[in-house]
């Protein structure tokens, strides 16, 4: 099941002298290393803290909102020493510091603070524009409030950069959309809804207002269909795949005349009919489906390929890998194999044109597509976007797989990771190390493992995997097994013929 969201809350802050036809916005940058949405533009906020109830907020009837309010003015003073409050016009920068430290020392709570300095947040200062949930895709979840704020004077925001962001700029808000269309920055949808919202002028609140809450995603509607990236449309579909997954990514990327659509994967009649609407509705733009494009051969990349096929016609191309094709046969009618380094050119405009990169190691014929206008990799199962990947033997080769990790991390100026699951990654080439450095240690501890005296892969994951759930051990035991075929062929490890391993002689 999807994880349940968190309740948390943003805020929008805004210039309030800059042309009201292209408001500045605040806009801040998440530090690489956070495992949530790290190296993504955003608005400053946070999730909720069980001391945001206790302050009071003028003209706010609502509970929740009380609650979300205080939230999202604490977050704003943490993450960039601006403080909305009423009182606070008096504050020097010098005070502001200082009662910030207090907050975050712990010398003073949030409540307390503001009953101390005889400040008060007033609902008239926070203009709600809606409430988003992240998709089910994610395995953190958040139901965020979001409010316009205008700056107040003599408040110039600043971030801390070691910490959580590293960085915040005054930003037109058009300006920021267009970055985002030259593929220079990745932000969520209601970062993007927001940026275009405001881009088409503030002039008159109430139709702004109306204009953020136009979207039903901002009464809490899930996104389905999300484009971390122009042109490049992430679907999430429902599968039986394996946890801490709930979904797989069918992606489909588009030009002005052509449509690609890769990995079409859920078996589930509903998650179907919704992929198979949101395809109609390019198509009755003006686009034509180029073809079905799919990773590799596991059962929650490909279930939904012939529903698709049937809905789209039979003579629909559907290509893939030969060590995909030949495994799916009676299954999956394949009719084209995509060769290592193929380029796939989709016609008009922009300019996409994707070179497959055979990678195997999750599976024998695991493509990768990379685009190198933009920085983007479609990295299947590779590389995710939450939990590790599974390697299984037969079907998958550590070592492999770690050559392949290898030869992603050699492409020139990444900028983002579309994975088979979960967001897209804005840290490629950390997240690529951090892989490879998880498996390595990973097998140092196998091999420590062995010379502890552990035989069996059982007994290899007591010892070696201490840090994962008892509920995963089975699968852990797959993964040790594509840890000791590859120790064997490094010959860090000899293999008697009783399937017995041990370390090898030159090695002890």
């Amino acid at each position: 099941m999807p994880s349940t969201p968190k309740d948390a809350a943003a805020i929008i802050l805004l210039r309030h002298h800059t042309d009201p036809k292209n408001p500045e916005v605040f806009l801040i940058k998440r530090s690489e290393k956070l495992a949530f949405l790290g190296g993504y533009h955003a608005f400053p906020g946070g999730q909720f803290d069980a001391t945001d109830a206790e302050v009071p907020v003028a003209n706010c009837p609502d509970p929740a909102t009380r609650v979300a309010i205080s939230c999202a003015a604490r977050e704003l003073f943490e993450e960039t020493e601006v403080l909305v409050a009423r009182g606070g016009a008096t504050l020097t920068a010098g005070q502001r510091v200082s009662l910030l430290d207090d907050l975050q020392s712990g010398r003073m709570s949030w409540p307390t603070l503001l009953k101390h300095y005889e400040l008060q947040l007033d609902a008239a200062d926070f203009t709600f524009v809606g409430r988003w949930l992240t998709p089910p895709f994610s395995a953190r979840r958040f139901d965020t409030w979001f409010f316009l704020v205008n700056c107040p004077a003599k408040q110039d925001p600043r971030v801390s950069e070691d910490g959580e962001l590293v960085s915040g700029k005054w930003i037109a808000a058009g300006d920021a959309r267009a970055s985002w269309e030259r593929s220079e920055i990745i932000a969520v949808p209601p970062v993007l809804h927001a940026l275009q919202s405001l881009a088409a002028g503030t002039e008159d609140t109430e139709t702004l207002v109306a204009r953020f809450l136009a979207s039903p995603n901002a009464a809490g509607e899930p996104v389905r269909r999300i484009e971390f990236r122009p042109n490049y449309i992430c679907f999430p579909v429902r599968t039986p795949t394996k946890p801490p997954a709930t979904h797989t990514n069918c992606y489909l990327i588009y030009t002005s005349e052509e449509l690609l659509i890769v990995d079409p994967g859920s078996p589930y009649e509903d998650e179907q009919q919704a992929l198979a609407q949101c395809i109609d509705d390019l198509i009755a733009e003006g686009r034509t489906v180029k073809e079905i494009v799919l990773t590799h051969l596991h059962p929650d990349h490909v279930g939904g390929v012939n529903a698709l096929r049937a809905h789209l016609g039979e003579g629909l191309s559907v290509a893939a890998h030969r060590l995909t094709a030949e495994p799916l046969a009676g299954s999956v009618r394949v009719d084209r194999f995509v060769a290592d380094e193929e380029v796939i050119e989709l016609a008009g405009a922009p300019r996409i044109s994707l070179q497959a990169l055979h990678t195997p190691g999750h599976a024998r014929g695991h493509l990768c597509f990379h685009d190198e206008r933009t920085g983007t990799l479609l990295s299947g199962d590779n590389i995710v976007g939450l939990g590790s990947v599974l390697i299984d033997p037969p079907e998958g080769n550590m070592r492999e797989y770690l050559q392949s990790l290898a030869r992603m991390r050699g492409l020139p100026d990444l900028s983002v990771i579309f994975g088979g699951h979960g967001p897209a990654i804005a840290n490629p080439y950390a997240k690529i190390d951090e892989y490879a450095l998880h498996r390595l240690d990973r097998e140092q501890k196998i091999l420590q493992a062995i010379r502890d005296g552990a035989r069996t892969p059982a007994d290899i994951v007591a010892h070696a995997y201490t840090d994962v759930s008892p509920k995963a051990h089975a699968l852990a035991e797959r993964a040790v097994l594509a840890h000791l075929e590859k120790l064997v062929a490094d010959g860090l490890l000899s293999q008697t013929p009783d399937g017995e391993t041990h370390t090898s002689s030159t090695n002890n």
